[in-house]
């Protein structure tokens, strides 16, 4: 069916939202506004779905998610005898609606659908998931894309996100169901009537609390230093779960970031709710400037990931996740080398767009590095491995470096609760030291060397830019500069084709085939480039070891510029 044709179904069909038929009108005649809503598919990958919402089988609305759901039923009722699937939802616009969509549908196919009654972090939807043994999670999020986004995040009985086959079965499942007549719904009432629906108890929340209290390093040097912090949930669902857990720990000057407080899936003052970029954390560098906190916490709409600044010389640095990774993971060893709970045969897993840093901290520790693809899923997969060898008090932490950290094994995805707890613990025991985080991390980089990792990303919209993308990863594939920026290149990585070529001699690459290219240069340094997998942008990452701050950045400048250019924008 093409697009127009698709737009007319959808014009006629008595809609239950109005504001779907509202926006549906408003576009008629205007042939690139019906395009674009229509022109395909939301695909159900390992991420889920993600999109604009809004009214189209391209944008995120009620039908999509129904349909999404129904093949996610399908293909857990053809697996399991009697399946169950636990659904949380965080603070976007429509998301509570989506999840009660998600319950709904669950329980007209003989689902049973364990919903949280609140917007809770996505950890604790994975979390919900093991605890109580489902075979399935749903989490409605778009972490921190801008309000006009919503998505839905699924997740299998391991409560890691859904592994690509698993996703594709899911996606073959959904493609049979037609959006309007293929989809079950049952009334949300009947489904808590019959016990089809039922709400995720506060006994739950206390178990998922007291599984990131265990990870804890020392829960009361927080008390001790009387650490201040100041805290922001981007308007999202990390509130209620980070300020019981810095309670817990001590923490007891906590002073909340008033605009961002209340949940409120607008973002009013961040348009761009993401802990890495810096206009998002404004207001809480703000208030910083009148409370003078140790700390500033920020957390993602989904709460999966944090973002800080630390007050240092008279001022508020902030960190990259890179540099949070760094200092959290020698953190790790040190504290539990003091303590005697260092396990044998450490394990730290990163992925392959994360500080090469942490090979030299490991190499000192005796500890090992594991990469893998980006994604967090694939730590929880590492995860998984050591478990099922029984193995699991080996891993000791997981990060990447988007702003996204792990130690434990309760759940299989970052969580910054887990990380807002040891980011606090850590810079307690540091500041009775009379030395900050970024003392530490300046120290760290005298013993093992300057690394200096940036990000560049490009945004591709619309129609039109999915095959931009990809024209451009093709263009890096078969037409690799044999030098940048007078560097000349030693090899490159094609995760597409599992390949490796350095200088002729090509090898294989054990990891998952991945849409990504990787240039390592004549000095060190590393180019890594990636299509986004949940938003419509192409991402460069520029890992530089330098012999001093100044020429890395130096080198990180020239390189921008050069693949800026080189990928036509």
């Amino acid at each position: 069916m093409g697009h127009l044709e698709s737009y007319k179904r959808w014009l006629s069909f008595p809609l239950e939202d109005p504001a779907l038929r509202e926006e549906l009108l408003r576009i008629e005649g205007q042939e690139d506004e019906i395009f674009d809503r229509f022109y395909r598919e939301l695909e159900f990958g390992t991420g889920g779905l993600r999109g604009v919402l809004g009214a189209g089988s391209n944008r995120m609305n009620i039908y999509t998610v129904r349909r999404a759901t129904q093949g996610l039923a399908d293909y857990l009722l053809a697996k399991y005898p009697s399946p169950s699937a636990a659904v949380s939802y965080d603070s976007r616009n429509n998301s509570e609606l989506f999840a009660r969509e998600c319950a709904r549908v669950l329980a007209a196919n003989g689902v049973k659908a364990h919903l949280y009654r609140q917007l809770m972090p996505t950890p604790a939807l994975s979390f919900a998931v093991r605890d109580l043994h489902c075979q399935a999670g749903i989490m409605i999020t778009a972490s921190h894309n801008p309000a006009k986004y919503n998505g839905y995040k699924a997740y299998g009985e391991d409560g890691c996100q859904m592994t690509e086959e698993a996703a594709a079965a899911v996606m073959g499942a959904m493609q049979k169901a037609d959006i309007f007549d293929g989809v079950k719904v049952k009334a949300f009432d009947e489904g808590l009537a019959d016990g089809s629906i039922v709400y995720i108890g506060e006994d739950l929340i206390a178990r998922y609390l007291d599984a990131v209290y265990a990870q804890s390093i020392d829960g009361e040097i927080c008390r001790e230093a009387g650490l201040s912090v100041v805290y922001t949930p981007l308007n999202g669902a990390g509130n209620l779960c980070v300020r019981r857990i810095l309670e817990r720990i001590g923490v007891e000057k906590v002073y909340p970031v008033k605009e961002q407080e209340a949940p409120d899936g607008n973002f009013p003052t961040c348009p761009y709710p993401n802990p890495e970029i810096r206009e998002a954390l404004q207001k809480g560098l703000e208030l910083c400037e009148e409370k003078q906190p140790d700390l500033l916490l920020a957390t993602d709409p989904d709460c999966d990931r944090v973002g800080i600044a630390v007050r240092h010389s008279g001022g508020y640095q902030l960190l990259t996740g890179n540099e949070v990774g760094v200092l959290l993971t020698d953190y790790l060893i040190r504290a539990k080398k003091e303590a005697g709970t260092l396990a044998k045969d450490p394990i730290v897993v990163k992925t392959i767009v994360t500080t090469s840093m942490i090979d030299a901290i490991a190499r000192e520790n005796g500890v090992q590095v594991i990469n893998v693809l980006t994604g967090f899923k694939y730590i929880g997969e590492q995860i998984l491995y050591l478990e099922q060898k029984g193995e699991e008090s080996r891993y000791l932490f997981g990060f990447e470096e988007s702003y996204g950290y792990l130690s434990g094994t309760y759940v299989r995805d970052k969580d910054a609760v887990n990380a807002s707890m040891l980011i606090c613990e850590m810079a307690a025991l540091y500041k009775k030291q009379g030395r900050t985080l970024v003392d530490v991390l300046d120290g760290l980089y005298e013993k093992y060397g300057t690394y200096l990792n940036t990000q560049a990303s490009f945004t591709c919209e619309g129609a039109s830019g999915m095959e931009r993308m990809n024209e451009i990863m093709d263009t890096l594939r078969t037409e690799a500069p044999d030098s940048i920026c007078g560097l000349k290149r030693l090899w490159m990585a094609d995760y597409l084709a599992s390949e490796k070529d350095e200088g002729g001699v090509k090898s294989e690459i054990r990891l998952p085939k991945s849409n990504v290219v990787e240039y390592g240069m004549e000095g060190g340094s590393v180019i890594v480039v990636r299509p986004s997998g949940t938003e419509p942008k192409i991402k460069v990452y520029f890992m530089i070891r330098g012999e001093n701050i100044g020429a890395a950045r130096e080198l990180e400048n020239s390189f921008r510029a050069e693949m800026t250019r080189a990928m036509g924008f």
